[in-house]
């Protein structure tokens, strides 16, 4: 995944409860504690801020620290003498680094991740190698975002599209539309629409309620579509589902904070784009940093502003500032205007759903995303890749069989032999260059990477313990 760098001999593979202090007790350091607490880790979260730790105290059994998450006496307060993991997600890059090199000179902390947006320290990968700042993961949510944005891009009318086993399986949902080739038909009817292609229904939703997908399962018009398969067929099995969506080929980005160029430099050299930034200097910086995209100052709330560009022209349009109110005036605006897609970012985990599938089409939460690359790292049992989906709700999992029959609770094992956790599906098992779609007769070897799809992420403690070898594995 771009963004995230990890080095290779630091990962979580206890069995019991794992020691975690997560500094930042912000959305992102709130979201993370939330999920890791309700996995029965022993989480301590350190903030400046007494009301956030408070907030986070009432609703969560964890431990808090009022103080400034980079002072030694602070961290040795927090338990970092034993701690295993130290996840530094407060506001300051500087202060995440420094924490992360205090807890590896005067604790020794295990593993020790910081989340680092400055661009300016991002580019020096020096600082990032071997000990130099004793980061042993360091993850850029702005990065995360933008590949997030330019993946659903790639794929006109998904939802939602996560990369496994280095991008060769993907997950994509979508929304089946009337007339849909697949619409009123079972499952089962898939192989014959597409015969020489393999692709597995991990789950649909319905009016918002899951549905395990089984043959004589019945598409309905509307419903969320999750489907895995080889990346190179993803596009044939959309249009079985929807309607052809056309290229994206013209995009307008509302807002040119790091983001925003981020995108724009990533889209420009194949698309036509179009950013417009509210402050002058910065959208005279931002003409100096692109050399195709169009740079407007104004107000991406503006009608007529929006109308003098040609907004009825726009395929995706993308509202991406800091304020979470602006975003969704914006996108709603240009929606209604004819765009014929709009993104809006928004970190308020409470608006995503009020907004998502109305006059905004997809709503994209920063916090998630991150979160979602930072579990990755705290999981058990060798999950290498972790992506929340349905704004958290649901997740799926990449994790590796090791073992044997004996020792493996999956190795050796036809899929309809493992005992998995109600709602959990596999997907697709991917066994060094080759794609296999998971059927009830497929038997996982050691070392096949297994997806899995978690209809309710309250089980995914479970599909950990699946896939740890037991004592007598060496």
């Amino acid at each position: 995944m771009a963004g995230v760098w990890c080095a290779p001999s630091h990962r979580v593979l206890s069995v019991g409860r794992v020691k975690i202090i997560i500094l930042g007790a912000g959305q992102v350091g709130g979201t993370l504690a939330e999920n890791l607490a309700r996995e029965a880790n022993d989480i301590t979260v350190v903030d400046k801020n007494a009301q956030h730790l408070a907030d986070l105290q009432e609703r969560l059994d964890i431990r808090t620290v009022h103080g400034f998450a980079s002072h030694p006496d602070v961290l040795k307060r927090a338990g970092a003498h034993d701690a295993e993991m130290i996840i530094a997600v407060t506001d300051s890059d500087e202060t995440n680094m420094l924490a992360c090199r205090i807890a590896q000179v005067l604790f020794n902390t295990p593993t020790k991740i910081a989340r680092v947006r400055s661009h300016e320290y991002l580019r020096e990968k020096k600082l990032f190698d071997g000990d130099a700042l004793s980061v042993d993961l360091h993850i850029s949510p702005e990065q995360l975002v933008t590949d997030y944005i330019r993946r659903l891009m790639e794929y006109p009318g998904s939802l939602q599209v996560v990369d496994f086993a280095d991008g060769r399986v993907r997950l994509v949902g979508v929304r089946a539309y009337y007339g849909g080739p697949l619409v009123s038909r079972q499952l089962k009817e898939l192989p014959l629409h597409l015969p020489d292609i393999d692709a597995r229904v991990a789950a649909i939703y319905r009016r918002g309620r899951p549905i395990i997908p089984e043959g004589d399962t019945i598409i309905e018009a509307e419903d969320e579509v999750f489907f895995v398969a080889a990346t190179e067929h993803i596009p044939k099995i959309m249009a079985e589902l929807r309607r052809q969506d056309k290229p994206v080929k013209r995009v307008m980005i509302a807002g040119g904070g790091n983001i925003g160029l981020r995108l724009a430099r990533v889209l420009e050299g194949q698309m036509q784009v179009k950013l417009i930034e509210r402050d002058r200097a910065r959208a005279t910086y931002l003409s100096e940093q692109l050399s195709r995209s169009i740079v407007l100052h104004g107000d991406a709330a503006n009608e007529q502003l929006l109308l003098e560009e040609n907004i009825e022209d726009v395929d995706v349009f993308c509202a991406i500032t800091n304020d979470d109110e602006a975003n969704i005036l914006s996108a709603m605006l240009a929606k209604r205007l004819g765009a014929r897609k709009a993104l809006s970012l928004i970190n308020r985990v409470s608006y995503v759903d009020l907004v998502e599938g109305g006059a905004i089409d997809i709503a994209i939460s920063p916090q998630q995303s991150t979160v979602s690359a930072l579990l990755a790292h705290v999981r058990r049992g060798d999950v290498v890749r972790v992506h929340s989906l349905r704004r958290g709700a649901a997740e799926a999992i990449e994790a590796v069989a090791h073992g044997d029959r004996k020792t493996s609770k999956v190795v050796g094992r036809r899929v309809e032999e493992i005992k998995l956790p109600p709602g959990t599906a596999i997907g697709a098992v991917v066994r060094g260059d080759e794609v296999i779609i998971a059927h009830h007769d497929t038997v996982i070897q050691v070392d096949d990477h297994v997806i899995l799809f978690l209809v309710d992420k309250k089980h995914t403690r479970d599909v950990e313990r699946l896939f740890q070898v037991g004592a007598s594995f060496l």
